[in-house]
């Protein structure tokens, strides 16, 4: 089931996948013709990535 309730600003943690670990503020939201859902998330360092939204869980921003 893909997460559904992401929105730009959000903060999530990537919990799956090849950026697994990392996390970020939510942007660019795209739901491709087979309904994945692909996102970008940009890093604290300002480093970008883009993976699919079923990868990542909201988070509460650290500091």
């Amino acid at each position: 089931m893909e997460t559904t309730n992401l929105k730009d600003g959000d903060y999530c943690l990537v919990v799956k996948g090849t950026h697994k670990g990392k996390q970020g503020k939510v942007s660019d939201i795209h739901t491709s013709k087979t309904g994945h859902i692909t996102i970008t998330v940009e890093q604290d360092n300002g480093v970008k990535f883009k993976t699919l939204g079923r990868n990542v869980e909201l988070k509460l921003p650290t500091g």
